[in-house]
Parts: structure tokens; sequence; C-alpha cells
């Protein structure tokens, strides 16, 4: 699969890995430019490529969103609609602002500014260390560290869970952007929790 990265820092780069590393392409961009990800696509080998924040989107079938909240008026629309758009991006108000979501999730905010994208929440419940280093692609599925996944269109979420145990981790379904969305965000009991697959269903029992 071709999978379009925008945010090269620490999940960016470390999904870029993860990706690579499946046997997949990958189209990584920045803010700053391709020259500032030569030493990145080096590392990653024949598989990546340095590109404009605009032409990644435009290369994935897939496209995955590490950068700031803040940032979401930055992304290009047009190229992400009619893509499956990994919402990787956490809401920190020190950091991001005072953003309204008018009661709803952040990720239904993102997929809001995003008109047609397939936008899935996931990616953004696990520290880059632990995701980086702790994938078991070999291991049976309830051995596994969980990543949570959200959307509202369900071929998207398939598509998206069979990514996460190619990197060697189980997807557990949390429902819609509205309310496995929320689940999901900072300050939650699953989020930042590091749980195989009998603890993160027990956990999301009680929400």
């Amino acid at each position: 699969m071709k999978i379009g990265i925008i945010g090269s820092g620490m999940i960016g780069a470390t999904s870029a890995r993860l990706f690579v590393k499946a046997g997949h392409e990958v189209a990584i961009s920045n803010s700053r430019g391709p020259e500032s990800l030569k030493g990145l696509v080096q590392e990653l080998g024949p598989r990546a490529r340095a590109t404009s924040v605009e032409e990644a989107a435009a290369f994935g079938e897939l496209v995955l969103l590490a950068i700031p909240l803040k940032a979401y008026d930055t992304l290009p629309r047009a190229q992400l609609s009619g893509k499956i758009v990994i919402d990787a991006m956490n809401y920190y108000p020190q950091r991001d602002g005072q953003l309204d979501f008018k009661g709803g999730s952040s990720s239904q905010f993102v997929a809001q500014q995003l008109p047609g994208a397939r936008v899935v929440k996931t990616f953004n419940t696990m520290y880059f260390k632990p995701l980086g280093e702790e994938g078991k692609p070999g291991a049976p599925l309830e051995d596994r560290l969980v990543l949570f996944v959200a959307g509202d269109d369900a071929e998207a979420r398939q598509t998206v869970s069979r990514l996460i145990e190619q990197i060697g981790f189980t997807p557990i379904d949390t429902g819609t952007l509205a309310t496995g969305g929320k689940h999901q965000q900072p300050g939650t009991a699953i989020y930042n929790r590091l749980m195989q697959p009998a603890q993160a269903r027990e956990e999301l029992s009680k929400m």
C-alpha cells in the first residue's frame, strides 16, 4: 500500500519505520520541506521518499496526520478528499490554544475540516517508544499491545485495522468518531496506557 505521512516528529517518523518494515511504500513530509528529511529517508531505505505535504497527501492511498492539532488549517483538503485519513493528532490546549469542538470529539472536528476524507482515529493513544519497539507481528492477537481505532466509515476502519495488525499490534474498535473518538482523547482511562486486548475491552466496558 502507498502511505502518505504528514508530520515527521516522533509518531510520524516511528510510523514510517513500521510501515516500511511491513513492506509498504511511504512518502513522508513536514512543514520544513523535503530537504530536512534526507537523513530519515536514507535510514528508511528505497521504499521511502521525502515530499511536500501536498505530494504526500496525493501519494497515499492512506494518509497519516501526525502534526500539532493547531496546524489543522494547513492540511491540503483537496488532496485528502476521498482518502483514508488516520488522525493521530491529540488536542492539548496549552499547545494548541482554545479550539471549539462544539461538544464533539477532536476527530469529528478534524473530519469537518476535511470534506470527503474517510477519517479514522488511531495511533494517538500510545507513546512513540512502545509504538516503535513493542510490536509483535508474529504473536497471537491476544498477546499483543492494543491500538484503539474509531471511525464512521467501516471499510476505512477495516483497512486501518489490517495495517495495525501488520505492524504487530491488535486493533480494538472503540466506535464512531463521536463516541470512540472521545474515549481515545487525552485524560481518558485508555489514553497512553499499555494494554493487551482483554484489559482494553474491560476498560472500554466501563466507559
